[in-house]
């Protein structure tokens, strides 16, 4: 049984993919969970009615940093709002984070909105999925200095002292299928113990054959190359990542 932790299955549809068939497809290939996470109030409201139609579903509900950026405080305190509303309906809040690569401009803003979202995710006793891009070590930062807790690191690119601060601090790394032909996320997986790693698609990115787009059937990729990093068995991996997505998101 097979969990992708970060997508945006709703984004298929841009592709002309209908969603229906990708969860399908995804199921066929036994992944059984499918988080997809939310980037904007329209997307938020779009992946409940998701989770609400397909079992596999799980919704992640939370505010991309750039499109955080486009709306007002009352805007950003009418999603929070929407989260807690709907705290049982979901199992994780993100796509949340900094991202110093598309605004460097406004980092101080970035820094309070992604701050408020963390502070909700500790009183909901909900997990994270954290976006960092160019925002690396300002983002481990952030997070220790809020003592977050239940945290997973979507996609990190940063430097290998980085993920050992990551794994000291008891969080998490989410690695995507991409894994096949990436030498970081290989090179992270080489270092981490499994016990503190995920796998994802970031559907539609990150094809492991560099194709678009991604779905979440091709999470199988991520694992697969853990376990070969790893030398364990498939199943030995897809029982440890289970293990800690039901530690880390059921608790």
């Amino acid at each position: 049984m097979f969990i992708d932790t970060h997508c945006h299955l709703d984004f298929l549809e841009k592709e002309g993919i209908k969603i229906e068939d990708a969860v399908k497809r995804a199921v066929k290939k036994n992944v059984k969970i499918i988080v997809v996470n939310g980037v904007n109030p329209s997307n938020n409201k779009k992946i409940i009615e998701l989770a609400q139609m397909f079992s596999e579903v799980k919704a992640a509900l939370g505010m991309y940093p750039i499109d955080a950026l486009k709306l007002s405080e009352r805007q950003i305190n009418e999603e929070i709002k929407l989260i807690e509303n709907n705290r049982d309906e979901i199992v994780a809040i993100g796509e949340i984070g900094l991202d110093f690569m598309e605004d460097i401009e406004h980092k101080t803003r970035q820094k309070e909105i992604f701050s408020k979202f963390v502070n909700l995710s500790k009183k909901l006793n909900k997990p994270i999925s954290v976006h960092s891009r160019k925002a690396e070590l300002e983002t481990v930062e952030l997070l220790e200095n809020l003592k977050a807790k239940k945290v997973i690191m979507h996609c990190f690119s940063g430097k290998m002292k980085l993920v050992d601060e990551i794994v000291k601090n008891g969080w998490c790394l989410s690695i995507p299928a991409n894994i096949t032909y990436s030498q970081q996320f290989q090179d992270v997986v080489k270092r981490v113990p499994i016990e503190n790693l995920f796998c994802e698609t970031d559907a539609p990115y990150l094809h492991p054959e560099k194709k678009w787009p991604n779905e979440p059937a091709n999470v199988i990729e991520s694992y697969k190359k853990i376990a070969e990093i790893k030398e364990l068995s498939l199943k030995e991996v897809s029982e440890k990542i289970m293990g800690n997505y039901q530690r880390l998101f059921k608790d």
